[in-house]
C-alpha cells in the first residue's frame, strides 16, 4: 500500500462513513478526534500538519478503526486512551469511559481542601481510576486509595497509575467489603443507572461499555444505601464524602444519606448545565 497523507485518510473515511449512513459532520467530528487523538495534536494543530505522512502504525490500523466506528465502538475504546483532567487514560471494555461531568466531582474536593497538604481519600468503585490518580497527581502528598469490584478494572486502574507516575493504593472491594481503615475524604462515581432507562441510552453506550460500571438496581440507589450506612465507619470526624448522581436522583440520595446519617451536612450541587449531579455529606468535627 503506498503511503498516504493524513488528509488522504481522512478524506477515505468520510468517504466510508457518510457511504455508511452517518451525517458530514459526525464522519468529521469522529475521524478529526481519532486523528488528533493518535498524533496527539489539538484539532487546530491537526489541520496545519494535515498534509504530513501517516505513521505506518495508524495507516495499518486506520481501515480497523473506522470500520469500528461504523459499528458504533465508543471512539475512546478505538483509540485506547480518554482525556480526564488534562490527562490521558487508558481504556478498554473492562471500565466506563470517563465523563466531563466527573471531573466536576473531582474540583469540587481538590477545592475544599486546597491546602490540605495530609489527606487520606478512597475513591469507591474506581474503573479506569481516573478519579483516584488525578487526586494524587494533583496533591502528590496525600494518601490515595482506590477500590473496585472488577478486578480487570483494578488492573486498568493500576496501568494508569504507573503511566501517570503516581502511587495509588488497589484494593479488590464490594464497596467496604475489604476495606478497614478510616479516612478523610470518600469519593465514588458508581453506577447508578437504572435498568428502566436502558431504553432511552446511547446504543454504544449499551453495546460496549460494562453494565457493572453504569447500572444498579432500586432505580439506581442501591448503592447510595449501601455507601451510606457504612460511611459513618469509614469517616474520620470532620470527614466528607463526595458522590456523583444522576440528575434525576438529587432528592432521593439526599434523602438516603440524611437517613443513614443524621448528624451530617447534606449538600446537593449542581453541573455547569444546571442538573443536579453532585452530592456532599460532612460530618461534624466531633
Amino acid at each position: 500500500m503506498p503511503k498516504l497523507s493524513l488528509r488522504q485518510i481522512r478524506n477515505w473515511a468520510l468517504q466510508e462513513l457518510t457511504a455508511a449512513g452517518l451525517s458530514h459532520d459526525d464522519a468529521l467530528e469522529a475521524v478529526n478526534f481519532l486523528l488528533s487523538g493518535a498524533m496527539d495534536l489539538s484539532y487546530s494543530m491537526l489541520e496545519v500538519n494535515i498534509d504530513r505522512m501517516t505513521p505506518e502504525v495508524l495507516q495499518n490500523a486506520w481501515p480497523t478503526w473506522i470500520a469500528q466506528v461504523q459499528k458504533g465502538m465508543p471512539l475512546q475504546y478505538i483509540l485506547g486512551h480518554a482525556p480526564f483532567y488534562g490527562r490521558e487514560f487508558n481504556v478498554d471494555a473492562r471500565v466506563l469511559i470517563p465523563r466531563f461531568d466527573t471531573e466536576e466531582l473531582v474540583e469540587w474536593v481538590l477545592r475544599d481542601y486546597q491546602k490540605a497538604t495530609e489527606l487520606a481519600v478512597l475513591d469507591i468503585g474506581t474503573g479506569s481510576g481516573a478519579i483516584a490518580v488525578t487526586l494524587k497527581a494533583e496533591k502528590p502528598t496525600w494518601q490515595v486509595s482506590a477500590s473496585d469490584i472488577s478486578r480487570d478494572a483494578l488492573t486498568v486502574a493500576n496501568g494508569n497509575a504507573i503511566n501517570q507516575q503516581v502511587n495509588v493504593k488497589f484494593i479488590e472491594s464490594n464497596l467496604f467489603a475489604n476495606i478497614a481503615a478510616k479516612y478523610d475524604v470518600i469519593i465514588s462515581n458508581p453506577p447508578y443507572i437504572a435498568d428502566s432507562e436502558r431504553d432511552v441510552m446511547d446504543q454504544s453506550v449499551l453495546d460496549y461499555e460494562p453494565d457493572l460500571a453504569l447500572f444498579a438496581d432500586n432505580q439506581g440507589l442501591v448503592l447510595y444505601q449501601g455507601i451510606a450506612d457504612e460511611l459513618a465507619a469509614h469517616l474520620n470526624a470532620g470527614g466528607r464524602g463526595y458522590f456523583e448522581i444522576g440528575y434525576k436522583q438529587g432528592p432521593a440520595v439526599v434523602e438516603i444519606f440524611r437517613q443513614a446519617l443524621p448528624q451530617a451536612e447534606v449538600e446537593l450541587r449542581q453541573d455547569l448545565s444546571g442538573l443536579d449531579r453532585m452530592v456532599r455529606v460532612s460530618l461534624p468535627s466531633k
